[in-house]
């Protein structure tokens, strides 16, 4: 049948069966929620999250980027697939702490000449993932202020100390929103706060006589073993609704470019959604591939023989005929081609119940009356 038949009501004026209709509009709507739901996240900082606080601008980013691929890493065992110096691994803000085999992990990852970027700003987890790995750099949780160099508001300072320096040489400035500073005694500092930014220590919004205004630094490179940590004290940065703002992508394209591979590690972070967090176990997990492949493989070797099955039904049917085609449907849409009948009604039933046993008397009294009908329909054209 036809799909558009299906929507079709003869007995009403406008030909329009619209009971059939909403309810087909329903089916569309609470499957595409399930969808979206199911492939979207609301977790902040999340790949898959599309609203303001998400990251999906980025990973979008860093998979159009000619040249680099990238992988969602949710346990740190997948460090190891990867060549070290060729790779760049990103920390946002995680939610839990790296201990034991992943804090190893990642400091051996670092050691062996990788590059890692950890965004932090006020969480604790972030310091203590840089001190694992055995970098110097910190980030010190106080809020940064600046009530003249700002995007919309003193606590969206604009960082516009930048040094010369390969991850900066398209970057002008760094647009911050509740940024903290990096401390740090051996890094390279690669950019800094203007002169009026200032250290909120107490949170009340206003410069006091024990906060000192000055240049802090918000982004800082150093060496660790044969690799570098990049530590960037906003991982705001990085969000959906600030990495198109000046000149945040830049820098951190800037990181990634010449990397082959990009890491996006989620192993301390929120769960992902259901369908994405499907098709990454599904990729990480070479037997389930198999599995999932001889499965795939089955259903069509299923219906295969299904439809060979059918066909050998009606090829069976036409041999008992004489040339010249014709075609018969019953009231349940099932098809059958033969050709014009010499066979008497019994012949027909007769074959009809050894091929199908499950099929009842009434329908195929019904297939043979059309078969009759059809016949009848051919002998009047001649």
């Amino acid at each position: 049948m036809n799909p558009l038949e299906w929507f079709r009501d003869r007995n009403s004026r406008t030909g329009i069966d619209w009971p059939r209709v909403l309810l087909a509009s329903l089916l569309v709507v609470v499957c595409s929620g399930l969808l979206i739901a199911a492939t979207t996240s609301t977790v902040a900082f999340g790949p898959f999250n599309p609203s303001w606080n998400g990251m999906s601008e980025l990973h979008t980013q860093v998979n159009d980027e000619p040249g680099v691929e990238s992988d969602l890493v949710r346990e740190t065992t997948r460090y190891t697939d990867h060549q070290p110096n060729e790779t760049v691994a990103v920390v946002v803000a995680p939610d839990d702490p790296y201990t034991g085999d992943d804090a190893v992990r990642v400091a051996q990852f670092v050691a062996d000449g990788g590059t890692l970027v950890v965004l932090e700003n006020f969480g604790t987890n972030g310091n203590q993932l840089l001190a694992d790995v055995g970098a110097e750099t910190r980030v010190d949780g106080e809020l940064l202020r600046d009530h003249r160099s700002n995007y919309r508001g003193p606590s969206m300072p604009i960082a516009t100390g930048v040094a010369n320096h390969t991850y900066t040489s398209d970057v002008e400035q760094l647009t911050l929103n509740y940024a903290a500073s990096v401390e740090s005694q051996t890094g390279t500092v690669l950019v800094e706060t203007s002169d009026t930014a200032y250290r909120d220590l107490n949170r009340d919004g206003e410069l006091n006589d024990d906060e000192e205004p000055g240049a802090y630094p918000v982004a800082t490179v150093e060496t660790v073993g044969s690799g570098q940590v990049i530590t960037v004290g906003d991982p705001s940065i990085a969000i959906n609704a600030m990495i198109d703002e000046p000149d945040n992508a830049a820098f951190l394209q800037a990181i990634y470019t010449d990397a082959d591979q990009v890491l996006i590690d989620l192993s301390h972070a929120d769960n992902l959604p259901p369908l994405a967090g499907a098709a990454l176990t599904l990729r990480e997990t070479p037997l389930l591939q198999v599995l999932v492949g001889a499965i795939g493989i089955g259903l069509i070797a299923v219906g295969t023989h299904s439809r060979d099955r059918l066909r050998s039904v009606v090829i069976t049917a036409s041999s008992r005929v004489r040339p010249g085609t014709s075609r018969a449907m019953s009231s349940n849409s099932t098809v059958v081609d033969t050709r014009v009948p010499t066979l008497d009604d019994e012949q027909r039933a007769a074959i009809l119940r050894e091929r199908h046993p499950d099929w009842d008397e009434e329908r195929i009294s019904r297939i043979i009356t059309a078969l009759n009908h059809t016949g009848s329909e051919q002998g009047d054209n001649k």
